[in-house]
């Protein structure tokens, strides 16, 4: 195995194993008092929000309608971040609701909640296609011209863009609005 095949499969498998590693510190903040914890958490939640969304712009800016392997690989880095951050995100973000912090009710009866629970369920399913063209076409020789399909580029923008609406229904539901609870 040649030292560029190795530090390639390190970059690879590294975000799927620092996100097992850091989901493994979760239990470990759950020990310090709860509102060490509950900001730690909501500080991890942010700065996934903005490694999503930095990482998807990133991902926009560098398509092309022809791509090298080479800059496919690295779109494909890009994504391999934007999932790890989404592992974290989700990890943070259901230890908010369920373990510290405000009562599970307070977002369970919200139906801004559902909807930005929801919006962010479409950006992950818009994200297959393009993450699995990006890993398919990653292989290969690093010259090889790849023509990348329009509709990629069409995904990419959607989710940006619910990604952009996300924010305004955290607002709300920061506000008490859509609470239909007692």
């Amino acid at each position: 195995m040649s030292i560029s095949i190795a530090i390639s499969m390190f970059y690879e498998l590294l975000p799927l194993k620092l996100s097992f590693s850091l989901l493994l510190l979760l239990p470990l903040l759950l020990k310090l008092n709860n509102m060490t914890t509950e900001i730690l958490l909501k500080y991890l939640h942010f700065i996934c929000i903005f490694t999503i969304v930095s990482s998807i712009v990133s991902e926009h800016l560098l398509l092309k309608p022809q791509m090298t392997r080479l800059e496919i690989k690295r779109v494909a880095v890009l994504d391999s971040i934007y999932g790890f951050a989404t592992i974290l995100l989700l990890a943070a973000g259901f230890s908010l609701w369920f373990l510290v912090g405000k009562p599970a009710e307070f977002y369970s009866k919200n139906w801004i909640f559902h909807l930005k629970i929801g919006l962010f369920v479409i950006v992950g399913l818009l994200s297959i296609y393009p993450t699995r063209f990006f890993n398919k076409q990653k292989k290969g020789e690093e010259s090889d011209l790849i023509e990348v399909p329009a509709s990629i580029k069409y995904m990419i923008r959607l989710e940006l863009l619910i990604l952009f609406i996300i924010p305004i229904t955290a607002s709300l539901m920061a506000k008490g609005i859509g609470f239909f609870g007692e």
